[in-house]
């Protein structure tokens, strides 16, 4: 079992949660239980399935669980691209949003990459 706190990809994918509830509390109150939501439910599950995949017994586990964290950030680009689209997010807050769900796609990529390799 590995300790998900030591994870830099982790790292990367609680920090973005942390902006993202920053950067979308100005959304409509009437998107409350709707896109904002929805957002956050799954912005939440990048960095909780790395967590849950740490809490298994094997690295291809482990990978299935990031493959599952990287679905995650796919829904995530679409309901950022909805968001802004619809005006919930500034250009500046869709901005930083963006930067960093693509920094933290690149990190939770090149570790399934290598959790890949060390299964061969």
């Amino acid at each position: 079992m590995k300790d998900f706190r030591k994870l830099k990809v982790w790292e990367k994918a609680h920090g973005f949660v942390l902006l993202l509830y920053k950067e979308t509390q100005a959304m409509p109150s009437a998107e409350q239980y709707g896109l904002t939501s929805q957002l956050r439910r799954a912005g939440v599950s990048i960095p909780s399935n790395i967590a849950e995949g740490c809490g298994r017994n094997t690295d291809p586990e482990l990978r299935r669980f990031c493959e599952i964290a990287m679905g995650s950030a796919s829904e995530v680009e679409y309901q950022l691209l909805l968001s802004h689209e619809l005006g919930f997010l500034s250009d500046a807050a869709n901005g930083r949003l963006s930067q960093a769900l693509v920094e933290c796609r690149k990190m939770l990529n090149s570790f399934i990459q290598t959790l890949q390799q060390s299964e061969r």
